[in-house]
């Protein structure tokens, strides 16, 4: 992108927008997306389309709202006054990577050997702490540093980048401008309530804070005072850290009596194109038999095959589910809950994954969306991702060519298409 500022953008403008205040999981820069029903974003049906010349009179436009918002003026000087627009930020907003990478290739690095020991040696050092949080919040004290670990690998890369600088950038030039938009206001807010100073307010290219990546929003919704100090602090508190963690899990639906899943095995036969919850005594009825000692008994779990039926299965209840309101990607929730068995010295995953498979690129799966739509598995448009319509046309598919319907993308498959096109 051109560093020349002064042609002119469109935008929706924020003076006639209300913001709509909902419960958000963290963006963070992984780029998973959460349901965009749990987001604040702007009123977008209050808002009409006009332009600005360049980024300084979309900011000056931007700080009117605000003050309007009732941030204050010393607030506002603080924190706008010489922010900047960096184009860094859109560069890596439009990134998309060539290979999508396989699930274990992830937890390799998630839950590498060296993170699982750091893990252990964070939770001795702040055990005390990590107690308190499991005893007032019910999230084991292993769960909470496991979130630590995932997003800032415990404290040592939260990101330099300035939110506000961060939120300003993709408010005015971002994929989602609404929503970023909505998320520096609350940015102002927290600045405005005196949690940390502008200048600290430090996280990831995307607006992701703090040692555990909380965006602006969560953090309103969230962020505890764990040391009592009268400050939410979750770049300098690891009380706050911690107190913040649980909290976020425990409003996410977290269950103090139950784990979050268990690695199972599946019958012979097995109907993989299953994909509603069942309780563990129904998967059970048909079956399904823990890895290692007993089914937990969930009222409603799901069977997940994140890597196909050549891969290790899981049956997750609803602390699975807890941990994907953080950050919605299974490959997410799985590294969470297996650093956190490790960390508190349980066994990893026994069934070994499927590293022979070679995998898909972007523009693998996108002719593997276009395919099956044209051979009449209908899965929306061809955007590169494999989510549930997508996988759900590829287990169609696979049932009707006699394979099992586990929905895993394969080079095989997408050759068989290929050929089934033709």
């Amino acid at each position: 992108m051109s560093g020349d500022f002064s042609i002119g953008r469109r935008c929706r403008p924020l003076l006639c927008a209300s913001l709509i205040a909902a419960i958000s999981t963290p963006f963070a820069a992984s780029g998973a997306l959460a349901n965009p029903q749990l987001m604040s974003e702007v009123d977008s049906q209050a808002a009409t389309e006009v332009s600005y010349a360049n980024f300084q009179q979309w900011l000056q436009d931007f700080r009117q709202y605000a003050a309007g918002q009732g941030i204050s003026e010393a607030t506002l000087r603080k924190a706008l006054d010489g922010v900047r627009y960096r184009e860094r930020v859109i560069e890596l907003d439009g990134y998309q990577p060539e290979f999508v990478r396989p699930i274990w290739e992830y937890l390799d690095t998630a839950v590498s050997s060296t993170r699982i020991n750091n893990g252990r040696e964070k939770l001795a050092d702040h055990r005390h702490t990590a107690q308190q949080m499991q005893q007032r919040y019910g999230v084991p004290a292993e769960i909470i540093v496991a979130i630590w670990g995932i997003e800032s690998n415990y404290g040592s890369n939260f990101g330099d980048f300035s939110t506000l600088e961060s939120l300003a950038t993709l408010a005015y030039d971002g994929r989602r401008r609404d929503f970023a938009r909505g998320e520096l206001l609350a940015a102002l807010r927290i600045i405005d309530q005196g949690d940390i100073a502008a200048e600290q307010m430090k996280g990831s290219w995307a607006g992701a804070m703090g040692h555990t990546q909380f965006i602006p929003s969560s953090f309103e919704a969230y962020a505890v005072d764990g040391d009592g100090d009268g400050r939410r602090d979750i770049w300098g508190s690891i009380p706050d850290v911690m107190a913040s963690t649980a909290n976020y899990l425990a409003r996410a639906g977290w269950q103090a009596s139950q784990p979050w899943g268990a690695e199972v095995r599946l019958p012979e036969g097995f109907d993989y194109a299953q994909t509603e919850r069942r309780s563990s005594a129904e998967w059970r009825s048909q079956g399904v038999q823990a890895q290692q000692g007993e089914l937990p008994n969930f009222a409603s779990a799901a069977i997940v095959i994140p890597a196909g039926a050549d891969g290790p299965t899981f049956l997750v209840g609803a602390n699975f589910r807890a941990i994907l309101r953080y950050n919605n990607a299974t490959s997410y929730a799985l590294a969470v809950a297996t650093l956190g068995d490790a960390i508190a010295g349980r066994d990893g995953i026994q069934h070994n994954w499927p590293r022979d498979q070679a995998p898909l690129t972007r523009d693998d799966v996108q002719e593997l969306q276009r395919t099956l739509n044209r051979v009449g598995y209908s899965v929306g448009g061809a955007d590169g991702i494999m989510g549930p319509n997508t996988r759900q046309g590829l287990r169609n598919f696979q049932r009707d060519q006699g394979l099992i319907p586990d929905g895993f993308a394969t080079q095989e498959l997408l050759e068989r298409l290929r050929q089934r096109s033709q």
